[in-house]
């Protein structure tokens, strides 16, 4: 049934007239925000660490507006693979974007580390298509199998190399090394760890865990670690490019890559302040939120 719901919305939303699509979307916004499931319950409770001097009212704004953000995130997937190469050039801005081609330029390969803010699957439709720089990105493994194929299928049509997390033949981070060793780039999702491996961070002022992959492979390879942030500015996707994050070259390898990951963490904290209703994370993320067996693990 899930399945069936995810392929109704991508074969028959895509043909709705925009405002018609954007009301629809909102409406499902606002009744899912009022019924204040498990969702919008967390999300404001990740939002209460990114402004803690807000009150329960101010708290509810934000989430009223994050939830809009976030049914705008599905309303354009579900109709991306209908737009024009054109109209995605002109959905996305991206500034700094002359620090990644010089990067490449020197055949250095390059990974964008984003957080889970605004679209990133626009995003990467502009890097791959409009902007012409085909890239390798990783995706949770989900069930049904029927339903995760759909979501590689629909990436792939947008110009990414989608590689599965887990239950693959396929090595992951060789895969992701090689395309890094020859001067390719890779984009990765970080600011929440999937694997309960991860390195622990300071974000908001209480310890998370976050993958060591983008920093790891950036150490690997030589590759440049590029910090991004998404936004909405009305009809308009905003990226920017944020300064390269290098090695000190002190300490161990791990070490340097745990310093590395919390610079990544630093530069979104402070995006994810100024964009705060833009940041889409619905589930818990601070080892304080999380069964204490989990949290031990």
């Amino acid at each position: 049934m899930v399945d069936a719901a995810y392929a109704a919305g991508w074969a028959g939303l895509r043909h709705l007239p925009e405002p018609v699509a954007r009301g629809l979307f909102d409406a499902i916004a606002d009744v899912a925000w009022r019924r204040r499931g498990k969702g919008v319950r967390q999300l404001e409770a990740n939002l209460s660490r990114v402004h803690p001097d807000a009150d329960g009212i101010r708290l509810r704004e934000l989430s009223r507006a994050g939830m809009r953000s976030y049914l705008r995130y599905w309303r354009e997937s579900f109709r991306l693979p209908a737009w024009s190469r054109e109209r995605i050039a002109g959905a996305v801005t991206v500034k700094n974007l002359e620090q990644l081609d010089e990067a490449m330029a020197a055949g250095r390969g390059a990974v964008l580390a984003l957080p889970h803010m605004a679209n990133w699957d626009l995003a990467g439709a502009w890097i791959a298509s409009a902007g012409g720089r085909p890239f390798t990105t990783v995706a949770e493994r989900l069930k049904p199998e029927s339903l995760f194929d759909r979501f590689v299928a629909y990436r792939e049509g947008l110009g990414m190399e989608v590689l599965a997390l887990t239950g693959s033949q396929v090595s992951v981070v060789g895969t992701l090394a090689r395309r890094l060793r020859e001067g390719r780039l890779v984009c990765l999702v970080g600011d929440r760890d999937l694997s309960e491996a991860g390195i622990e961070v300071d974000f908001f002022g209480e310890p998370t865990r976050m993958p060591a992959g983008p920093a790891a492979l950036a150490q690997r390879t030589g590759a440049a670690l590029f910090p991004v942030s998404l936004w909405y500015d009305g009809p308009v996707l905003r990226a920017e490019i944020h300064p390269e994050v290098r090695p000190s070259g002190e300490g161990t390898r791990q070490e340097q890559t745990a310093a590395m990951t919390q610079a990544l963490a630093d530069v979104w904290a402070d995006e994810i302040r100024a964009h705060s209703v833009d940041w889409h994370m619905l589930q818990k993320l601070w080892l304080a939120d999380l069964t204490p067996r989990r949290a031990a693990a």
